[in-house]
């Protein structure tokens, strides 16, 4: 049985938005083995609204198979039971590279790395 993988991008509903009834991407951000065993997942919701930020990270269109260039806004890290994802994944994973800039901002937003 397949499920989602660390680095995935996933159109979800966000539950916590009530006044949002559009879907949004994400990004997958919690690791494979709990991907795999939990009935949860954690991600970092994507905007096409550019806006830079300390918390932010930029996802070039293509990467992880996104149509419009992004940003991952890592302060708003969030835990999804799976039944939210809504289609994915798109393409592939996005790279190590920007992962790890991802894990930057999630550190900066809950302030384990000064901003």
């Amino acid at each position: 049985m397949a499920y989602p993988r660390r680095g995935e991008i996933y159109l979800v509903g966000l539950p916590g938005h009530p006044s949002d009834i559009k879907h949004r991407p994400a990004v997958v951000v919690s690791m494979d083995v709990r991907n795999r065993l939990a009935s949860d997942i954690i991600v970092v919701p994507l905007s096409t609204t550019l806006r830079p930020a300390p918390t932010h990270v930029e996802l070039p269109a293509g990467e992880g198979g996104l149509k419009e260039t992004s940003v991952a806004k890592c302060e708003q890290v969030t835990t999804l039971d799976k039944s939210f994802l809504v289609r994915g994944p798109f393409s592939g994973t996005i790279s190590p590279a920007l992962m790890r800039e991802i894990e930057k901002a999630i550190q900066r937003a809950i302030g384990i790395l000064a901003i």
